[in-house]
């Protein structure tokens, strides 16, 4: 069973393990544009160097994509868009947009996806058209993330199974091999440490050795949290919060990812070859109750001293 943690408020939090703290170094944070324009100030919020990915929705322009990197950039701090393959029209419109975030924002790092839509608009379905049109590379781009699903992907693998997203990355890894761009995995969030650890460790032994950055639920509400999950098409972790939701108690406590981030760190301090690498965090609840929570837990060093 997941390790839900439920907090009251007024509770005293102890003093942040090393091996957590250690953990946390280097975390990753998600905004939108319409998100970010709530934040007066990232630097009161997020340490120098945090790499802040921008995801990009169906129906936000591009304008607005690049404006919020460009804003980003100029506070310090290193931005990875994301470039979803479905609302990609064609292959001009994919270097308009690497170009326009080059010459706006300096970008050099992309979160490469297949996107949220049932169907295409354009020429491309998959991240993997997306890197071989060799655009990226062309464009000097030095890092480059791959999509990872810890619960599997039914829109990729309708069965439940995991034949087309194993695939997949094995894909990913060979291209890795052939790439000036450092790559590496970020994931869809989930709950549950024991299955994360499982999928981690499937990887390694089928030879992808791509660094894996675990997708954590910031502080939200259960019923947020929910919500999300249902619409990002989380598996086993979703049964688990609809379970927390029939308890009333629990329903009015706000959720904090400390156990399940307890249990990934804990795993890596005892395994140091483990292949995730960094916490990416999905701010459900709130850029600021994340970054508080974040710092609060012991994240305060961003980017530079983990470059993976």
């Amino acid at each position: 069973m997941a390790l839900l943690n439920f907090r009251k408020k007024d509770e005293v939090k102890t003093a942040t393990p090393a091996h957590v703290e250690v953990f946390l170094d280097g975390y990753s944070i998600e905004v939108m544009p319409r998100t970010a324009a709530k934040i007066d100030s990232f630097r009161d919020l997020l340490p120098a160097g945090t790499r802040v990915y921008i995801a990009h929705i169906e129906g936000t322009p591009i304008e607005d994509m690049v404006a919020t990197a460009k804003r980003l950039a100029d506070e310090g701090y290193p931005v990875m868009p994301h470039f979803p393959a479905r609302i990609i029209t064609d292959a001009a419109t994919l270097h308009d947009w690497i170009a326009r975030y080059q010459g706006e924002a300096g970008v050099d790092q992309a979160l490469l996806l297949a996107g949220g839509v049932a169907e295409p608009h354009g020429a491309f379905h998959s991240s993997m058209q997306l890197m071989e049109t060799g655009l990226f590379d062309k464009a000097g781009f030095k890092r480059l993330h791959v999509a990872g699903h810890p619960e599997g992907n039914r829109d990729i693998d309708p069965d439940g199974g995991t034949r087309e997203v194993d695939a997949a990355l094995r894909w990913k890894q060979a291209f890795s091999e052939r790439t000036d761009a450092e790559m590496a995995i970020a994931t869809q969030f989930a709950f549950d440490p024991k299955p994360i650890i499982a999928w981690a460790d499937r990887l390694r032994d089928a030879g992808i050795a791509l660094p894996i950055h675990i997708g954590i639920a910031g502080p939200a509400k259960l019923q947020t949290l929910i919500k999300f999950a249902i619409a990002c098409g989380v598996g086993p972790s979703l049964k688990v919060l609809q379970k927390r939701a029939m308890d009333v108690s629990k329903l009015l406590l706000p959720y904090e990812p400390d156990d399940v981030i307890e249990a990934l760190a804990a795993h890596k301090a005892a395994n140091p070859n483990f292949n995730i690498t960094n916490v990416h965090f999905f701010p459900l609840g709130g850029i600021k109750a994340n970054a508080e929570w974040a710092i609060a837990n012991g994240g305060a060093s961003g980017v530079p001293a983990n470059q993976s």
